[in-house]
């Protein structure tokens, strides 16, 4: 695939801000000559652009009838006060603008323009479904999108984009795949949006791979309160149609759930939603034959799980696909350590949110990205620079190495910015998650297959 990349000139501000630069340094060089005597930094303070704070923004959606992520924000600011307490991001302390995107796409390009009005050298860990909106201020600014979570097709095009994760495509690819073994027909229930109108392809695309037959695409509004018609609709074509009460096989959360052979499978990506999904389900379930249930992270997570019951729940022995290690995995400790040090107490951060998680990789990105700056000044055409020219983040095994090389992104020409196609699959035993495969499962080729 061959394309053609975007190319960014400096900002006037910033060609100005190192002119100005260099003069000072003329005339103190002048000076210094002039008197004969040497001329130092004051004791106890350190010239430069090192004394300049790394002010970023990051924003996500909070009190709104939709998915809300406040623990994104409250990730960034709990990570900034760790980092300052331990030295700062290379000597420089990190400044941290939070903004309520309200899942709106006039609110997400406000956040963009405020971002651009308040000189932030990157916008860090955000969510937004809105793409078009935020991505055209910060294009024009030259700001890079550091680590946002994966939802709009601009995250993973635009060149000022670097995305951690492989969003919402990798799991859903990624679920087609961890279901495609186990169940005969699939019905996926995900929002009436611009965003998900791709998911139902993604999903099949994944069930492919295993030859299965396509899933029946079923939309639902993002904001309901009520999902009965989907819930019937769903068993419906899972359970091939019908209603009648089937077998029984297991009712560990007092519903059916199918036995070990091939059954039909309902999958629901309604994010925060998603359990007022399922609560219409588990009123609906008991007329139809009995199926499996799935979904991705993000729209079910660990803190959902334990307030529904736990292994009495309806999640328990679902199917659900992530980008990362379980919460509980020893490779989380230290983020872990950071919430108890910092967020003590704090009910918007939990350490088994998505959104909390991608904001930690994506401050982690940030960071390296400063230190191999090695003192220099840290803008957005700075931090565009380093990751460009091929930096390799480690993120201690919750992904892959992560690099946004032009020869490091997918041949998918959909994503033609996604660096990451892992995902982890995962299942629901006694009320945990757990790991069902122990290996990241790389649908790099389900992706570049997807139609």
């Amino acid at each position: 695939m061959t394309a053609l990349r975007r190319v960014f000139p400096p900002r006037p501000v910033e060609t100005a801000h190192r002119a100005r630069k260099a003069l000072v340094g003329m005339v103190a060089v002048t000076a210094c000559a002039s008197l004969a005597v040497g001329c130092g930094v004051i004791p106890g303070t350190t010239g430069g652009a090192e004394d300049d704070p790394v002010k970023v923004m990051t924003w996500a959606p909070d009190h709104t009838r939709a998915t809300n992520k406040p623990g994104m924000p409250a990730m960034a600011e709990a990570y900034a006060r760790w980092v300052n307490a331990n030295g700062g991001l290379d000597g420089r302390k990190l400044e941290v603008v939070s903004c309520n995107e309200r899942n709106d796409p006039t609110s997400a390009g406000n956040c963009a323009r405020e971002a651009v009005k308040k000189n932030v050298a990157a916008v860090v860990g955000s969510y937004s479904q809105h793409g078009r909106a935020f991505m055209g201020p910060l294009e024009s600014a030259g700001i890079p999108y550091i680590g946002g979570y994966g939802l709009t097709d601009e995250e993973f095009s635009s060149p000022l984009s670097y995305p951690v994760n492989g969003g919402q495509p990798a799991l859903l690819a990624g679920n087609g795949r961890q279901l495609a073994g186990v169940c005969e027909r699939v019905s996926l229930v995900r929002p009436d949006t611009i965003a998900g109108d791709s998911l139902s392809k993604l999903l099949d695309s994944g069930l492919a791979q295993d030859h299965r037959a396509a899933s029946t695409d079923i939309r639902a509004p993002e904001d309901g309160t009520d999902y009965t018609a989907q819930a019937e609709q769903a068993l419906a074509r899972a359970s091939r149609g019908g209603g009648g009460t089937g077998i029984a096989s297991a009712s560990v959360s007092g519903g059916k759930r199918a036995g070990q052979g091939r059954a039909g499978c309902v999958a629901a990506a309604l994010g925060t939603r998603t359990d007022t999904f399922f609560d219409s389900f588990r009123r609906t379930e008991d007329d139809y034959p009995p199926v499996r249930t799935a979904s991705v992270l993000g729209s079910v997570d660990q803190s959902l799980i334990d307030r529904t019951g736990g292994a009495k729940g309806p999640y328990e022995g679902a199917y659900v696909t992530g980008w990362y290690p379980d919460g509980s995995d020893r490779r989380w400790s230290k983020m872990r350590e950071v919430i108890r040090e910092q967020a003590f107490g704090d009910n918007r951060v939990d350490a088994a949110d998505a959104g909390v998680q991608t904001t930690w990789i994506a401050y982690t990105v940030l960071k390296q990205a400063v230190e191999s700056l090695n003192g220099d000044s840290v803008t957005p055409r700075s931090l565009r620079r380093t990751l460009d020219q091929g930096l390799r983040v480690d993120t201690g095994g919750l992904t892959p190495l992560l690099s946004w090389r032009f020869e490091d992104m997918l041949a998918a020409s959909d994503y033609p910015r996604l660096v990451n196609a892992a995902v982890t699959f995962q299942v629901v035993r006694d009320g945990r998650l757990v790991l069902a495969r122990k290996a990241f499962v790389d649908v790099e080729k389900t992706l570049e297959s997807a139609r």
